[in-house]
């Protein structure tokens, strides 16, 4: 096509319609994420692991803001959503797995790679599934409200725990130790565990309880940041502590889902001959004395 055709004015706006600013500031969110997922890798091959654990907590961070501020100010976006997805493969899969690496895991030599390789690999795999399966038509109602295994930031913390607990003053597990720890979050990930996602938590506060809830947050980011392998290394115990509420959780909504479909069936069967029997019930004549019996 060139600027003569009638139809280039038309087609030339189209494809350099301006994008609405909504729209970049997620994105812009996204790529903070992956600069601090980057730099994480970074600092763990300098040695700096503390900075390195930093880098990825600020990443889950944002990994939980932009979503959030997409929905807000309606920015979503396919393209967004794909850099997401892009995003947390380097922060939660590869990031964490090159700093375990590094930490300890070398000393197993091609062990050691092998247990980050299967974790960075198996946080791609989990994050592709959960792309996959956004628009499943057979997902039950109540599993919006669970993840299909760990989700990749989730992994990441977790997997993390060691560095943690060594910055603790804890003398390090050995290396096949936390190697074997390392495969089993990656299991954990890949798995089909029902893993509370959260979504049901209304984000709207009442206006009596804003107060309250914006000095919890502050007391606990000031927490965070006074004692960070503290409060890293207590969060991770409790929520690895909570995976089996989730399962049960989710088992006791499947029974009810399936009790509530078989009285629905039960009650539809015994409707099905009250209905046979109306249909062939037999139809009064227009023919018949319509007069009272006792006139008769």
């Amino acid at each position: 096509m060139t600027p003569f055709d009638p139809q280039y004015p038309q087609l030339r706006r189209r494809r350099f319609r301006p994008i609405p600013v909504r729209m970049l500031v997620p994105n812009f969110i996204t790529l903070l994420a992956i600069c601090a997922g980057l730099t994480a890798i970074r600092l763990s091959t300098e040695g700096r692991m503390d900075l390195a654990v930093y880098a990825i907590v600020f990443a889950a961070v944002l990994d939980g803001v932009d979503g959030r501020v997409a929905r807000m100010i309606k920015g979503q976006s396919k393209f967004g959503a794909e850099l997401d997805s892009l995003a947390d493969f380097v922060n939660f899969g590869v990031a964490p797995g090159l700093i375990l690496y590094f930490w300890q895991l070398h000393e197993l030599n091609n062990g050691g790679w092998i247990a980050a390789m299967v974790f960075a690999i198996s946080g791609g795999l989990r994050l592709a599934r959960f792309n996959a399966s956004i628009d499943d038509p057979d997902k039950p109602a109540f599993a919006a409200n669970y993840f299909t295994g760990v989700p990749a930031p989730g992994g990441a913390i977790l997997a993390l725990l060691p560095v943690y607990l060594a910055f603790l003053g804890i003398p390090k597990a050995p290396a096949v130790l936390t190697a074997a720890y390392t495969l089993l979050i990656a299991f954990l990930m890949v798995s089909r565990l029902p893993v509370f996602s959260g979504k049901s938590v209304k984000m709207r506060v009442p206006p009596e309880m804003v107060l309250p809830v914006f000095v919890s947050v502050v007391f606990f980011i000031a927490l965070l940041i006074g004692y960070p392998w503290h409060i890293l290394s207590t969060c991770s115990v409790l929520y690895l502590a909570s995976l089996p509420l989730g399962w049960k959780s989710y088992r006791d909504h499947e029974r009810q889902a399936a009790a509530a479909a078989a009285a629905t069936a039960t009650t539809a069967g015994a409707a099905a001959p009250t209905a046979v029997a109306s249909a062939f019930a037999p139809v009064p004549s227009d023919t018949e004395d319509e007069r009272p019996t006792r006139l008769n």
